[in-house]
């Protein structure tokens, strides 16, 4: 793990039924995939409250049953969604917001997307490495200053056809927090987390000794001043 890039990804919409997290007990919560990090994030979050994420919730992560389409259709109580699938929702006028990592604590305190890199090609290519680092940190400012203008090249990338959606998503998140978070407390924080819920054995000391590398970062820190 390299760096930090933006905070808030994920936002969790459910039905009337369910006011907080510990109402998601026997509820069935639609995800992109099994074992994505949208799973993974809910699952951490609901073993931190005392769930099972495994017996206390139905997972529906099969994408030919179009787990989004099904809270819409009201046949599973929650979804965790990623963009541009929050801004469909809001949209189209569907469930309300349990959590947005974005916004509430302690989650919007941590990354949520972090860069990482195969170590060997890093060991082997510092120069490449600070170079992608670089580019990508400053594609993160420009989401910053330039929204607009990032929406529209994203359309233009065939990324996405709503311009809206992904203007609306690009003022959402924060993107201006990797000078300012530290990189290694995201670690620390979620490692501990998914050590606790069980999805993890290495504890955090071991994962942030033997898997991050913050050199580049610090540099670019330096380097890329606001």
């Amino acid at each position: 793990m390299l760096a930090g890039v933006h905070v808030g990804c994920f936002e969790l919409f459910a039905s009337e039924a369910i006011r907080n997290i510990p109402d998601l007990k026997g509820k069935t919560i639609g995800a992109q995939a099994l074992g994505s990090s949208a799973q993974v994030f809910l699952g951490a979050l609901a073993a931190g409250i005392g769930l099972d994420p495994v017996r206390d919730i139905r997972w529906i992560t099969d994408p030919a049953e179009k787990p989004l389409d099904l809270f819409a259709a009201g046949k599973i109580d929650a979804y965790l969604a990623a963009p541009p699938e929050p801004q469909e929702l809001r949209a189209r006028g569907l469930g309300h917001v349990v959590l947005n990592s974005a916004v509430d604590r302690p989650w919007s305190q941590y990354f949520c997307c972090m860069l990482t890199g195969n170590a060997e090609f890093v060991r082997k290519n510092p120069v490449v490495t600070k170079r992608v680092l670089r580019a990508i940190l400053k594609a993160a400012d420009l989401c910053v200053t330039e929204p607009a203008l990032i929406a529209r090249r994203i359309v233009d990338g065939g990324f996405t056809d709503n311009y809206d959606f992904a203007l609306q998503t690009l003022r959402a998140i924060p993107y201006d927090k990797w000078r300012e978070y530290d990189a290694e407390d995201t670690v620390r924080f979620y490692a501990l987390r998914l050590h606790e819920a069980g999805m993890i054995k290495s504890d955090p000391k071991t994962i942030i000794a033997k898997g991050t590398d913050w050199r580049f970062l610090n540099e670019l820190k330096r380097q890329l001043k606001t």
